[in-house]
């Protein structure tokens, strides 16, 4: 994985930004940065390791967010029809979904952060480059939305930080229960 400085919010290699687009970029930028630290120094295997009651690794972790922030983004972009309709799902895509939150045979951690780096330029180049913050799109459907909801690119690039940051928190959990490394502290 390449790492960027982050100045101002951004990465070095992208245009300079101000105002809320900078304030969004540095907020993605820390969430980001506390998924992945959890996972500094692991192989492949401890990267794969369950290390509580639940089902989540620190792969599968970031694999999740990974697939999360990739939908989210196509969202902006496309709409609802670039996401799932959640109400019809089968139990074949429910099973699809649940690799989302585990090493499978052949993953190394090397490739998942990559997987996650190309999703995550991917999101700031739309940082930048969004014509309207407040483009709306309605929401899939889904049980956990609304009906008849709209989403402003804004709110999904915040949703995106909020999950993201959710998932650092127990990706936290998980790696300090595997080798009593924290984050913080």
């Amino acid at each position: 994985m390449t790492e960027h400085a982050i100045v101002g919010g951004t990465r070095e290699d992208a245009p300079a930004v101000t105002g809320e687009r900078a304030d969004l970029l540095a907020l993605l930028a820390k969430a980001r940065h506390f998924l992945r630290f959890p996972a500094r120094g692991l192989t492949d295997e401890q990267a794969g390791l369950r290390t509580t009651a639940s089902e989540l690794c620190l792969g599968g972790l970031i694999k999740h967010v990974t697939s999360c922030e990739r939908g989210w983004v196509d969202f902006i972009l496309e709409g609802p029809s670039a996401m799932p309709d959640f109400s019809a799902m089968t139990e074949a895509d429910f099973q699809r979904r649940a690799d989302e939150f585990r090493m499978l045979p052949g993953e190394t951690l090397e490739g998942v952060l990559a997987d996650y780096e190309k999703v995550a330029r991917r999101t700031d180049e739309l940082v930048v480059s969004l014509p309207d913050l407040d483009a709306s799109q309605p929401l899939p459907k889904a049980p956990w939305f609304q009906a008849d909801t709209h989403w402003s690119a804004r709110l999904v690039l915040m949703h995106i930080a909020a999950e993201t940051l959710q998932h650092a928190g127990h990706a936290d959990i998980i790696r300090e229960a595997l080798d009593g490394a924290k984050s913080m502290g």
